[in-house]
C-alpha cells in the first residue's frame, strides 16, 4: 500500500481551520487587554500609559515569536528538546541564586537582562511540555510500563516543577504538574499509576501549604464566610459593572482599590468597566479556543505533535480556568496571569509561542500522510 497515500486530513478551507479560529479570539482577547490597560494606565502611580506602552511592547514581541514559531520545522527542533529542556532548567537554578535572580516581594522569579525582566518559570512551562511530548512519543509502545512509561515522565515534571516551587510560585508549580499529568494520561499511562500520583502530590502541597502561614491563610480565608480584600474588591467591580459597565477609564477599583488590576484581577477591571456581557465574551472566547483545538487535534500525524499541541491548549486553558476562578471567588486567592490579557512581558512571549506552534501545524498538518498499515491517523492516536 503506498504509504503516502492522503486521507481525509486535508485542511478544511482557511476561515473555517479551527487554527485560525483560536488565532481570531488570541487577538480578540490580546486587543481587549490593551483596551482595559488603555483605561486604566492614567490612573498608575507610574504614570501615564506606563503599563500601556509595556504591553505593546510585549505584543510586538509576542507577534514575532509567534510569526517564527508557525514557520519553524517542529521535528527538526525535536531533536534538539532536550539541550532546550536542559538550557532552561539551567536558567531555572540560575534564578534562585541571590545577585542573579531578581526577587520581589519575597518571589525570586525573574533574570534581568538591562532594564528587562523575564520571568523564566513561563518558558519553562512550554519547555516542559517540549520535552515531555518527545519521551512520550519516543517511548508511546512502553507507556503502560510503570518505569519508562510513568516514572521517567513524572521525574521530568518534577525536575521542572521543583526550582518553580522554591521561588516560591506554588500556582506555577501546580499549573506545570497538572499539565505534565494529563499530558502523561493521554499518552496511555495506566489508571493505577495516575490515581498514586494525584493522591502523593496533592498530599506534598497540602503539607507545604500548612507550613505556609501565609497560604494557610489564603485557604481557610477561602473556606470561611470572610472573603480576603482582593477578592472583595473583586466582587464589589462586578457589581458596580452590572450587566453593561460602567464604561471604559470609568472603573474605580483600579484607583488602589484592588491590588494587581492590571495583571492578576484584570478580569474584575473588564467586569466594571464592561459589564457582563464583556466578562461572558471572555470566558466564551477562552472555551471557543479550547473547543476548537480539540477539533484540530483529530488531524495531528503523530503522537508528538498531538501531545504538544494538546499541550498548548492545556497550558492555555488552564490558566484561564484558575484566572477566573480566583477573581469570582470560586478558587483560593492565587496569583496568575490571565491569557492574552493581563499586562505582563513573559506570559505575553509564552502566549505568542504557543500560538505559533498551533499556527505552524495548521500549515503542515494538511500534508500528513497515513502510517504503512492504512489506518487514519485517528484511529493511530485512539
Amino acid at each position: 500500500m503506498n504509504s503516502h497515500r492522503v486521507t481525509d486530513l486535508a485542511p478544511p478551507r482557511f476561515l473555517l481551520n479551527p487554527a485560525t479560529v483560536i488565532a481570531v479570539c488570541a487577538i480578540g482577547l490580546t486587543l481587549l487587554g490593551l483596551s482595559i490597560l488603555f483605561s486604566a494606565s492614567a490612573s498608575f502611580r507610574q504614570g501615564p500609559y506606563f503599563y500601556l506602552n509595556k504591553q505593546i511592547v510585549g505584543v510586538v514581541a509576542a507577534t514575532g515569536l509567534c510569526l517564527l514559531m508557525s514557520r519553524v520545522d517542529l521535528d527538526y527542533l525535536r531533536r534538539y528538546a532536550w539541550w532546550i529542556g536542559g538550557a532552561l532548567l539551567v536558567l531555572l537554578v540560575l534564578v534562585a541564586i541571590p545577585h542573579i535572580g531578581i526577587a520581589v516581594k519575597g518571589s525570586r522569579r525573574w533574570l534581568g537582562f538591562g532594564s528587562v525582566r523575564v520571568q523564566i518559570s513561563e518558558f519553562a512551562k512550554l519547555g516542559l511540555v517540549f520535552c515531555l511530548a518527545h519521551y512520550l512519543a519516543q517511548n508511546q509502545t512502553r507507556i503502560g510500563e510503570f518505569r519508562r512509561g510513568f516514572l521517567w515522565p513524572l521525574a521530568l515534571v518534577g525536575a521542572c516543577a521543583a526550582p518553580v516551587l522554591l521561588e516560591p510560585d506554588f500556582g506555577t508549580s501546580a499549573l506545570m504538574v497538572a499539565v505534565g499529568l494529563v499530558l502523561v494520561f493521554i499518552a496511555g499511562a495506566k489508571w493505577r499509576h495516575i490515581l498514586p500520583a494525584i493522591a502523593l502530590v496533592g498530599g506534598a502541597f497540602a503539607l507545604l501549604v500548612v507550613y505556609n502561614p501565609n497560604r494557610l491563610h489564603r485557604i481557610l480565608e477561602f473556606l470561611s464566610e470572610q472573603k480576603s480584600y482582593q477578592l472583595r474588591q473583586a466582587l464589589a467591580a462586578y457589581a458596580a459593572g452590572g450587566i453593561e459597565g460602567s464604561g471604559l477609564g470609568q472603573g474605580r477599583q483600579q484607583l488602589s482599590y484592588l491590588p494587581e488590576a492590571h495583571t492578576d484581577f484584570i478580569f474584575s477591571v473588564i467586569g466594571e468597566e464592561l459589564g457582563l456581557i464583556f466578562t461572558l465574551a471572555v470566558v466564551v472566547l477562552f472555551t471557543t479556543i479550547l473547543v476548537a483545538g480539540l477539533i484540530h487535534l483529530r488531524r495531528a500525524p503523530n503522537l508528538f505533535q498531538f501531545l504538544l499541541v494538546l499541550g498548548c491548549l492545556t497550558l492555555i486553558s488552564l490558566q484561564a480556568i484558575i484566572n477566573i476562578g480566583v477573581v469570582t471567588g470560586v478558587f483560593p486567592t492565587k496569583g496568575m496571569s490571565l491569557p492574552f490579557i493581563s499586562a505582563g512581558l513573559s506570559n505575553l512571549m509564552l502566549m505568542g509561542l504557543l500560538l505559533g506552534i498551533i499556527l505552524n501545524t495548521q500549515r503542515t498538518w494538511g500534508r500528513a500522510t497515513l502510517p504503512d498499515d492504512g489506518r487514519t491517523m485517528r484511529e493511530v492516536l485512539a
